[in-house]
């Protein structure tokens, strides 16, 4: 499967990229990129081509949903008329970021929680997903990179469980885990990672807001990959998984609605640089279709079609959008 960037390690990830960056951004393989080339015409996105003309370059990370993301804002770009170079799949996030920041690269699709807590160094995520948005795009206005409106698509946290042990506790979102947890303390066992376990935007945390009270021997910490394999089998009632993850849906898991929006937002929206969108301003009517469709939803499907049934992160990409009439 494909590394992924979830919100546990993403300031890890952007300080080992930085350290990457010392040795200059042509050590990220940010010099270098290959012409996209599908045949494809508009449909939603894209009408009267009005990016004829323009040479734009695509970037992403490297982990699966943002290599999906990537591709569709690329094939995206070609439907309205652009040449499109393709720099996807940069290791790490500084990286590709910077790629956009300094005009190497002209869009990506970032997300916002990454941004306000790695790129823009706050310690203290914003509850509302839209004022996230909005305070991300404000600040980063004087770096010269530009925000377009974020998509419903928010990679953060979440608790899940099997269908079966879903059916027979009837839980749906963490105050009714809580709910659970006092009236029937054994039922509440839960499978985490190591990091997790002691952040406080992680379990600590989520444990004070929800008043859920679990004894450490109820906690099982374990590597990602095993969680979602230990909660399927339900051998822990709830584990820690990432709510746009493609095992979610293989493995027939049923998310814990974050009903007190305790976790931090990881929206994923548009980031451009400001000399390219003010030189070719219809970017952001070209990419507002194809944000406003994506979702948890979508992530998952697509996600599960790289990461388990083993397909090309492009393909995926370049399908949907068909499927979905936003390009022919």
């Amino acid at each position: 499967m494909s590394v992924r960037s979830g919100p546990a390690v993403r300031s890890a990830l952007a300080v080992l990229s930085a350290l990457a960056l010392v040795s200059g951004v042509s050590g990220c393989g940010l010099s270098s990129g290959s012409p996209m080339a599908d045949d494809v015409s508009p449909g939603t996105i894209g009408k009267g081509r009005p990016l004829t003309g323009a040479r734009l370059t695509v970037t992403s990370k490297s982990f699966t949903e943002n290599l999906v993301l990537g591709a569709m804002m690329g094939i995206a770009f070609q439907a309205a008329g652009a040449e499109v170079v393709d720099r996807t799949g940069i290791q790490g996030s500084i990286g590709p970021r910077e790629a956009v920041r300094k005009g190497e690269a002209d869009a990506m699709y970032e997300y916002t929680g990454t941004a306000w807590i790695s790129y823009q160094g706050n310690s203290e995520p914003l509850p509302d997903a839209q004022a996230q948005w909005k305070a991300v795009r404000d600040a980063d206005l004087k770096n010269g990179v530009t925000w377009l409106p974020p998509s419903r698509l928010d990679n953060t946290y979440a608790l899940a469980m099997n269908r079966d042990l879903h059916k027979r506790y009837d839980t749906h979102n963490l105050s009714q885990v809580a709910a659970l947890g006092t009236a029937m303390p054994s039922a509440v066992t839960l499978c985490v990672e190591g990091e997790f376990a002691n952040r406080a935007d992680g379990l600590p945390g989520m444990l004070k807001a929800y008043g859920l009270k679990v004894p450490a021997s109820r906690i099982t910490q374990m590597d990602t990959g095993i969680i979602y394999t230990e909660a399927a089998k339900g051998r822990c009632t709830y584990g820690e998984v990432y709510t746009t993850d493609g095992r979610i849906a293989s493995m027939d898991l049923v998310v814990m609605a974050d009903d007190r929006t305790f976790f931090p937002h990881y929206n994923a929206a548009p980031e451009v640089n400001s000399r390219t969108l003010e030189k070719w301003p219809a970017i952001a009517d070209v990419l507002a279709p194809l944000t406003a469709k994506l979702d948890n939803e979508v992530a998952r499907t697509l996600n599960a079609r790289v990461d388990v049934d083993g397909e090309d992160p492009h393909q995926v990409a370049l399908e949907w959008m068909r499927e979905q009439g936003l390009v022919r």
